[in-house]
C-alpha cells in the first residue's frame, strides 16, 4: 500500500509543479503547435514513467524497430488496466494523441495536458459525439499526428479480450494510415486484484507489424475489427512475458 500512496503523492505533486511549465511552454511555443504538442507528450511521459518507477514495474518493450519515428499510425491495444496508459503512452515513438473517456478531461491539470497532447475525450453514452471524435481523430492523422485507441472501448474485467469495435478503425480506413497492433501483458496484475495495493510486476509491451488497410484482403478489410482482434490475441498468446512478482 505504501507504493500506491507514494505514487499518488508523486502524481499530485507532479501535476502541481507542471502548472508553471504548462503556461511557460505555451508562451514560448504557441506559434509552433506541433512542437508544443511534442514537448507536452515528452513532459507527461516523464511523469508517467515516474509513477511506474515508484510502483516498481519492470517493463520490456519489443518490436519498436518496426515503427518509423517519422510515420503516422493508428495504435490499437488491448485494455486491462489503467497502467495500459501509464506504461504504453511513454513508449510510443511518434507524436501521438489518444482517445480517452470524457471523465479524464475533468481531472484538474491532467485534462489540460492531455488535450494539448492531442487527446480526444469520448462520451460512451452519446453516439453522435463519438462520431465527431472519430472525425476529429481522422483530421489529426491527416495532419500527421498518430492516434492511440483501445478498440475494446473499456477495460476487460476478467482478462478476456473483448470485441473490438469496428468504428475505432475508421481512423485508418478513411486515411489508409498503417495500424499498429499492440499487446500488453500482465498490466492488470499490478493493481486489479489487490486494490489499493500495488504489486511489482513484469510487463511486456509488444508492437506488431504495421498493417495498411488497403493491403488487406477484401474480406479482412470488411471485418477489420475481427481481423485486428485476432492479431492482438495471437500476440498475447505468443507472448513470452513472465507476469510474476519480483523483488524490486
Amino acid at each position: 500500500m505504501i507504493r500506491a500512496i507514494l505514487a499518488l503523492i508523486f502524481a499530485v505533486l507532479f501535476l502541481i509543479i507542471s502548472l508553471p511549465v504548462y503556461f511557460i511552454s505555451w508562451l514560448i511555443g504557441r506559434k509552433k503547435p506541433k512542437t508544443l504538442a511534442e514537448f507536452s507528450q515528452r513532459f507527461i511521459s516523464f511523469g508517467l514513467k515516474g509513477v511506474s518507477l515508484i510502483c516498481c514495474v519492470k517493463l520490456e518493450v519489443k518490436g519498436l524497430d518496426q515503427i518509423d519515428p517519422d510515420g503516422t499510425y493508428l495504435y490499437i491495444a488491448n485494455h486491462a488496466s489503467i497502467f495500459d496508459v501509464i506504461l504504453g503512452y511513454p513508449v510510443l515513438p511518434t507524436q501521438t494523441g489518444f482517445l480517452a473517456k470524457k471523465e479524464l478531461r475533468k481531472v484538474p491539470v491532467l485534462g489540460m495536458w492531455l488535450e494539448r497532447c492531442g487527446g480526444l475525450f469520448l462520451d460512451r453514452k452519446n453516439p453522435k459525439q463519438g462520431l465527431q471524435v472519430i472525425l476529429t481523430a481522422i483530421d489529426q492523422v491527416k495532419a500527421g499526428q498518430s492516434v492511440f485507441i483501445f478498440p475494446e472501448g473499456t477495460r476487460t474485467k476478467d482478462g478476456t479480450l473483448n470485441e473490438f469495435k469496428a468504428g475505432s478503425f475508421k481512423v485508418a480506413t478513411r486515411t489508409d494510415c498503417p495500424i499498429v497492433p499492440i499487446a500488453m501483458t500482465h498490466t492488470a496484475d499490478i493493481v486489479r486484484k489487490h486494490i489499493p495495493f500495488v504489486k511489482s510486476t513484469k510487463v511486456t509491451i509488444q508492437f506488431g507489424q504495421p498493417i495498411r488497410p488497403s493491403q488487406l484482403d477484401p474480406e479482412d478489410k470488411k471485418h477489420i475489427g475481427v481481423y485486428m482482434q485476432s492479431r492482438v490475441q495471437k500476440m498475447l498468446d505468443d507472448s513470452n512475458a513472465v507476469g510474476q512478482e519480483f523483488v524490486c
